[in-house]
């Protein structure tokens, strides 16, 4: 089964178009054998009664509520609980082209080519519209130090389009990586790296969201904050785990 988690949090004006044009295209497009996770973490609006109400009306929805806000906490609780072959996560706002999931599928399920599937936003062939010269600045310097300080070699850990071996995804949650935040699914690839996964990264078509609620400046710390824990964290890693 081919598993798509989408964080949520106070999205009721745009939860159910998203969500039910993203089912049409993978049920019409991709495959029927899949599910769509509405991961509600923290929302406060009518977000948990409309995703609720989807999940009755449509087979391939299920709704999980957790307990508190969190991206990486709403992804950690769905991939662990999962029993699909395939799992990853894309954002409601659907920046991350839909065709893209095809490529994914290809990749996972097809070809069973590799471990880890990375949308980026980098690379020569991606197209990114409507982003501010600040989060391209932003974007661009931490993943520069994501590479370099960090010794990987995915170029987007923070684009969020990201897609594993169910098994893989969870094999590496259980290596310690217990992230409410943001920064989970960067950490969760550069752990992949560091273990030897195979990581293909995909050029992706990639719309700025004007209403995202990502505080640039905030987010900036707390990226910091865990690079540098993961600096540290690196030789036990691999002492452990390699």
């Amino acid at each position: 089964m081919f598993e798509i988690t989408i964080p949520v949090l106070n999205e009721e004006e745009t939860l159910e178009e998203n969500v039910l044009k993203s089912l049409h295209f993978v049920k019409s497009e991709i495959t029927e054998n899949f599910r769509i996770i509405i991961a509600d973490n923290g929302s406060t609006d009518n977000t948990q009664q409309i995703g609720e109400q989807l999940a009755r009306n449509n087979s391939e929805i299920r709704f999980v509520k957790v307990p508190r806000r969190g991206v990486g906490l709403a992804l950690r609780t769905s991939w662990m609980a999962s029993e699909a072959t395939v799992v990853g996560y894309m954002d409601l706002d659907l920046a991350t082209d839909l065709s893209h999931l095809k490529e994914v599928y290809q990749l996972l399920f097809v070809e069973k080519s590799c471990d880890i599937v990375n949308g980026s936003r980098l690379l020569s062939k991606s197209k990114v519209k409507n982003r501010s010269l600040l989060r391209e600045i932003t974007s661009r310097g931490f993943n520069l130090i994501v590479k370099n300080y960090l010794g990987v070699g995915i170029t987007d850990g923070m684009c969020g389009f990201k897609y594993f071996n169910r098994e893989v995804a969870q094999n590496l949650i259980e290596t310690g990586i217990d992230l409410d935040g943001w920064f989970f699914s960067t950490e969760i690839l550069v752990k992949g790296d560091w273990s030897g996964k195979k990581i293909t990264e995909i050029p992706v078509k990639w719309t700025d969201d004007p209403n995202s609620k990502v505080n640039v400046k905030n987010l900036s710390k707390q990226y910091f904050k865990e690079i540098l824990r993961l600096k540290k964290e690196k030789k036990g890693f691999f002492n452990k785990n390699i």
